[in-house]
């Protein structure tokens, strides 16, 4: 299992161009430059039958969670290296727990047996098992993502933009019912050290827009009308 602590700050950029954002985060005086390479993103998110992760979400709980399956390339086919991922937020702390899964192939015969083979098989504790038996696939989610850092390291920057949202049916899926974002951007700044705040805020001041709230999950479900 890996456990990880970071500060998180979103901003929904509206009609904006992800050429636009980018020229924004390389002319940042705290002189950002790219870093990794940029990469499709794809999600499983997993819920409730009452979809509780989705409410908290959107009503904006401070301490609230996702749950996720998260991979990296294609987003149909074999997925070889799938890693569950619970994401906990507490204000703007965010961790994650995740844990390395079994992989599955992602076509028209998944179904919600799929995950439970894939968690049976998993080498993931037999409670974890039980608390995962109680959740439902309910979106798929997929976006690019590019990556920025400061000079000092202190900072990371995503923009993911391309964004498309199929829902998950429980026993057959033909990933047709799918709604797609090209227009809107979401902005992540991210942070290891809450006491450095005034650095904190000469980042976000040096950007045309406040952080506001801003999250996939809740995105995918209100296009595509799970709700």
């Amino acid at each position: 299992m890996e456990n990880n602590h970071r500060f998180e700050k979103k901003f929904f950029m509206e009609d904006t161009t992800k050429q636009e954002v980018e020229q924004v985060i390389k002319l940042h005086p705290a002189v950002f430059s790219e870093i990794y390479y940029e990469r499709f993103i794809n999600n499983i998110y997993l819920d409730s039958f009452d979809l509780r992760n989705y409410f908290d979400n959107l009503v904006g709980i401070s301490e609230r969670q996702k749950v996720r399956i998260r991979w990296y390339g294609d987003l149909l086919g074999e997925i070889e290296k799938p890693v569950l991922e619970f994401k906990i937020k507490e204000n703007d702390l965010s961790y994650k727990k995740a844990y390395p899964l079994t992989g599955f192939v992602l076509d028209n015969s998944f179904t919600v047996e799929t995950l439970r083979d894939v968690f049976l098989e998993s080498h993931i504790s037999e409670s974890l098992k039980k608390e995962l038996f109680s959740l439902e696939g309910v979106l798929l989610n997929r976006y690019k993502r590019k990556y920025f850092q400061s000079k000092d390291k202190l900072f990371r920057f995503t923009i993911d933009s391309e964004m498309q949202f199929y829902s998950l049916m429980v026993k057959w899926n033909n990933f047709l019912n799918k709604r797609t974002d090209e227009k809107n951007i979401v902005l992540e700044l991210k942070y290891d050290d809450k006491q450095n705040e005034k650095a904190v805020d000469f980042v976000i001041s040096s950007l045309f827009q406040r952080a506001g709230k801003s999250s996939k999950y809740v995105s995918g479900i209100e296009k595509l009308n799970l709700w």
